[in-house]
């Protein structure tokens, strides 16, 4: 089995129409598809829903359930509120720069730029309350090497301690900072 891509990521949304005009605003991304059914397919449930899809670049695509008979959203309260979210890659720090200067003059609180040592990257929230990640990579050649070779050990290490490897301290101690 070879997979070829992400098909899609789907999450639920509040508001259809909100969700694809604020993508659309921020992001960029384009509206590509929207499936509505009074029934579950897979299921048979009678449970009408919108189903929308965004272009996220290079055949990646976005996709939305506004679920208007389901209970309100909610979120994990065992898991905290920076772990999941969705990470999408920019090209330069200038268009995510341009970004987060388009979120805060519209008063959407930005954190970051943060610097991971191999990328930069700013957090929001998008209108749903799902944490959004734009990401620029700065990692070379020769720093995606030393990565790999220490991913093993470093699995095995956290699987055995619970306790965050050293094996990758050089990235964050200047070593390798432009």
């Amino acid at each position: 089995m070879g997979i070829e891509r992400i098909h899609h990521v789907a999450y639920r949304c509040r508001d259809a129409k909100e969700t694809v005009e604020w993508y659309g605003k921020y992001l960029d991304m384009g509206f590509v598809l929207a499936i509505a059914e009074n029934q579950v397919p897979s299921t048979k449930a009678p449970d009408p829903y919108m189903h929308i899809f965004l272009d996220a670049g290079q055949g990646n695509v976005l996709a939305f359930f506004e679920l208007p008979n389901s209970p309100e959203m909610g979120k994990d309260p065992n898991t905290p509120g920076w772990v999941q979210h969705l990470a999408m890659k920019l090209g330069t720090m200038d268009e995510m720069m341009a970004v987060k200067a388009r979120l805060e003059a519209d008063g959407i609180e930005v954190v970051g730029p943060t610097d991971h040592g191999i990328f930069d990257s700013i957090y929001f929230f998008d209108p749903n309350g799902h944490r959004l990640e734009l990401a620029v990579d700065k990692a070379t050649p020769e720093m995606q090497a030393r990565l790999d070779a220490v991913k093993w050990d470093m699995l095995e290490e956290w699987s055995k301690t619970r306790r965050a490897p050293e094996h990758a301290r050089w990235m964050h101690e200047g070593e390798f900072q432009r």
